[in-house]
């Protein structure tokens, strides 16, 4: 029955625009007591939990490469397969961290608009003028936090482009003097990752910030 009634739900949002699905969605937990502004700050910690794990997996790809610089010839290939394996899932988790980023946005968009909207519900000039400042410093620091969060996802990019690079030409060069050629490299490579990973540190905590200050135990 569970599956019918999800196989139901998805039919009958199907013919209709996505932004309609997310109205509908905010709908339903609207009426749990769920509200844009919860969903923001979930969503928020979603991208920070997922940039924290792509920290991580970047930092794994950066161990297989430096092991792959140290190893004896008759390793590489089990040696490539292994950083062949980390740089996929340092992959995987930065298109994670794009996606997380597209939601809180996408639910960011639909808060603001619900709140300018209900501006002019308001019969207290007083209340209203205090709400809009409220609007005005949110944005603000909704502003430096997705700048934050767009930096370290577009850092990411450079990053993965340095290590397909290698991958491939550790996969075209299986032999001792593709090891040789890219040991020189590798201060780089550190460098790269060192930097990338101290942005998505500083995004994370823009994150953490962002909700203490919505959950008011800032």
């Amino acid at each position: 029955m569970p599956k019918l009634i999800t196989l139901t739900a998805a039919l009958m949002c199907a013919p209709i625009l996505l932004t309609g699905c997310a109205t509908a969605s905010y709908n339903i937990q609207e009426r749990f007591g769920i509200e844009k502004r919860d969903i923001l700050v979930k969503r928020v910690g979603d991208v920070s939990d997922a940039q924290t794990e792509a920290k991580e997996e970047f930092e794994n790809a950066l161990e297989a490469f430096r092991a792959v610089v140290s190893v004896d010839g008759g390793e590489l290939e089990d040696v490539y397969d292994d950083l062949n394996r980390a740089h996929k899932r340092a992959e995987s988790d930065a298109d994670e961290v794009r996606s997380r980023v597209k939601s809180v946005k996408r639910v960011s968009r639909d808060l603001f608009k619900e709140w300018e909207s209900e501006l002019g519900q308001y019969s207290d000039p007083g209340l209203r003028r205090a709400s809009e400042r409220q609007l005005r410093d949110t944005k603000s620091r909704y502003e430096i936090l997705i700048d934050k969060m767009e930096d370290a996802s577009a850092s990411m990019d450079p990053v993965l482009a340095v290590f397909n690079d290698r991958v491939l030409y550790l996969k075209h060069n299986l032999n001792a003097r593709a090891i040789a050629a890219l040991d020189a490299e590798t201060a780089e490579l550190e460098d790269d990752v060192a930097r990338l990973i101290a942005e998505m540190e500083q995004s994370i905590a823009a994150a953490n910030a962002f909700i203490a200050e919505m959950n008011g135990t800032s």
